[in-house]
């Protein structure tokens, strides 16, 4: 019986390779992480607000359909306030598609780029140590 989730790629003499849904999730979550201007991985609206998720849960921004040779991916993710949004997205297409198709072997139809939110520079405070003498 077959989960769901494990695709099988290839039968060998060996034996059979099969590859996760999570395996190709984690590889596109990675890959849009590495493109200047995104500030992280966004879990979903959760009461509106999107929640940033850290290096950990890489594969919780994104959802994959898988099947025996194609690969469709869409990406939720926050960028930081300044940048072009619209370049930012091109680079996580480009750089998820060929990670994806070079670790795999799977064809990368289509990467969908999902802005949740921007992430603001954070002020620079002043040193609190010296407020007080």
């Amino acid at each position: 019986m077959e989960s769901k989730d494990i695709i099988e790629r290839h039968d060998t003499e060996l034996g059979s390779i099969r590859i996760a849904d999570e395996v190709v999730a984690i590889i596109a979550g990675l890959a849009a992480t590495e493109i200047n201007g995104v500030a992280g991985m966004s879990g979903g609206l959760a009461g509106g607000i999107a929640e940033m998720l850290g290096r950990k849960n890489l594969s919780k921004g994104v959802k994959v359909e898988v099947g025996e040779k194609e690969a469709a991916v869409d990406m939720f993710i926050i960028v930081e306030y300044g940048v072009k949004i619209p370049d930012v997205a091109i680079n996580i297409q480009e750089n998820v598609k060929k990670a994806i198709e070079s670790m795999t072997g799977l064809n990368v139809v289509e990467v969908n780029v999902h802005v949740q939110g921007v992430v603001f520079p954070q002020p620079e405070s002043k040193d609190e140590e010296h407020r007080v003498k």
